[in-house]
């Protein structure tokens, strides 16, 4: 018997080219998280001497990528079942909102309520085991 009872239907790609091609874009721009990069940015801008003026738009920068990917992997972890977490991705989703403001002081306190919010949102998502801790 070489044949089937049933017709078989063609297979179809679940994605066009075009998708496909934006989904190889995406994977070849994606960097996995780097808690270590993640603290050495929390401590540069939460140390007694604030960073450079120079350094202040980068840091503010990475420290949003950082506040993303946090909660990106809260989200798919379902952490916004814990109400601490909950309460860290609101003020991490409200502060990566807000532009880096323009005077010196204004911009510096915005950079630690950056730094501050993402060591505090990793710490909970590390308490709840939805990282594993860095080094």
């Amino acid at each position: 018997m070489t044949g089937t009872a049933r017709p078989v239907h063609r297979w179809v790609p679940p994605l066009s080219g075009t998708e496909l091609v934006t989904v190889l874009d995406r994977l070849r721009g994606w960097s996995p998280f780097d808690g270590c990069l993640l603290l050495d940015d929390v401590a540069a801008v939460l140390d007694d001497v604030p960073p450079s003026e120079e350094d202040t738009a980068q840091l503010a920068e990475r420290l949003s990528e950082h506040l993303t990917r946090l909660v990106t992997i809260a989200v798919a972890s379902e952490a916004e079942q814990d109400p601490t977490a909950a309460q860290l991705i609101l003020r991490a989703r409200t502060l990566h909102a807000d532009p880096l403001p323009c005077g010196r002081q204004e911009a510096i306190a915005h950079l630690r309520r950056l730094g501050w919010t993402a060591n505090e949102l990793h710490d909970r998502l590390t308490a709840i085991r939805c990282l594993k801790e860095a080094a």
